[in-house]
């Protein structure tokens, strides 16, 4: 019988995340799969993979909240397991995962590149951890072009380590959703069929993700369409105060503010548009919010950043603005609600877009690159 590959996932600082949920269900029969997660105890996350069997093994921030000591606690399991491959996600995990695997010889330790710029502009002191992680790893996974430009030119990494996958989603999760699931979320968060235009974001509340361009141009949007609504999802990130100061200056049932939502194909079907605005070309590293709402069958206003530079065409399968431009954005959104044709024809041409994301290619992807090393 062959042996199956052993596997070690690391992943930090994360309660549920439906893309590590997909991973962990696809690759669960073809390797022999553990998940080490750091952070909080208990996570939605945790819970998933004992649901499917999938051991996973929990760093609690609670129990051992020193860095060293986390960095022993891995040391010792993954000497003790003897994985043929470590692959870390999110940056605790690679500090600590890429670290302790180099030390102790693993012979494929491949980290996922989920920032940007990110250590360029706003944490400049993450750059030499950049640095250390490119060098520890063996193979690294660039999410979109963007990512894999910023790796080869900005970083100066070494090129052979790098391959582009990019995320994968599962469609039929965007489009399998019952009005039953719809009509409860309506009920759960108090909004009624008189709520014409609902625009939707869903956006943590950090500067660069262009949330204060989308809020004056809703205040005016909403001068022309008073029944209209703002629902803003993942409500939290250190901007929060000047985004909070915006929303202030809106009557008070014109937004809603959703801090987290497990249920996120049903909220995609609440808006009737969707508005994603990072304020430059390299800032977002892939941006899923590109996919989703596509994949979603939701018309979307888009900057051109991240992964929306591959892929996005102005009035193709999407209405792109420009950055840092709340009059555009005033101007799309106008736009849309008034065309049908085209408003129809983004729907459809953006879920044949949305198409090449798929759950199934990424899979296929990321094998290729485990089974590189025998």
């Amino acid at each position: 019988m062959t042996r199956l590959k052993k596997i070690v996932y690391l992943v930090s600082d994360i309660n549920k995340a439906i893309s590590f949920e997909w991973v962990a269900s696809s690759l669960r029969s073809k390797f022999n799969l553990t998940f080490i997660l750091i952070g909080r105890p208990a996570s939605e996350l945790s819970k998933f993979l004992k649901l499917i069997h999938v051991e996973c093994i929990e760093i609690s921030d609670e129990e051992t909240p020193q860095r060293w000591r986390q960095w022993i606690k891995i040391f010792i399991i993954l000497r003790a397991k003897k994985p043929d491959t470590v692959h870390t996600h999110l940056w605790r995990a690679n500090l600590l995962g890429l670290s302790t695997s180099w030390l102790l010889g693993v012979k494929q330790r491949v980290y996922t590149r989920h920032h940007a710029t990110t250590h360029y502009h706003e944490f400049p002191s993450g750059r030499k951890w950049d640095v250390l992680c490119n060098w520890w790893a063996t193979d690294i996974i660039a999410i979109s072009k963007n990512v894999q430009e910023i790796l080869i030119e900005w970083d100066k990494a070494d090129e052979r380590k790098i391959k582009l996958i990019h995320h994968g989603f599962e469609q039929a999760y965007f489009q399998s959703v019952s009005e039953l699931r719809v009509t409860a979320l309506r009920q759960k968060y108090g909004l009624s069929s008189s709520d014409f235009p609902v625009i939707g974001v869903i956006s943590r509340y950090v500067e660069w993700k262009g949330i204060q361009y989308i809020i004056p141009a809703f205040e005016r949007i909403r001068k022309k369409f008073h029944t209209a609504k703002l629902i803003l999802a993942n409500t939290h990130g250190d901007y929060a105060a000047v985004i909070k100061a915006q929303l202030a200056s809106l009557p008070p049932n014109s937004f809603l503010e959703i801090e987290f939502e497990e249920d996120l194909a049903a909220l995609y079907q609440l808006f009737t548009l969707f508005v994603h605005v990072p304020i430059d070309p390299f800032v977002e590293a892939f941006g899923q919010t590109y996919i989703e709402p596509l994949m979603a069958g939701v018309p979307a206003i888009f900057t051109m950043s991240g992964v929306a530079r591959e892929f996005i065409e102005h009035k193709q399968n999407a209405w792109q603005v420009n950055f840092k431009n709340s009059n555009q954005i005033e101007e799309g959104v106008l736009q849309l609600l008034s065309d049908d044709n085209l408003r129809n024809t983004l729907i459809a041409a953006g879920k044949t877009a949305a198409k090449d994301f798929s759950l199934e290619h990424a899979m296929l992807a990321l094998e290729k690159v485990y089974v590189e090393v025998l």
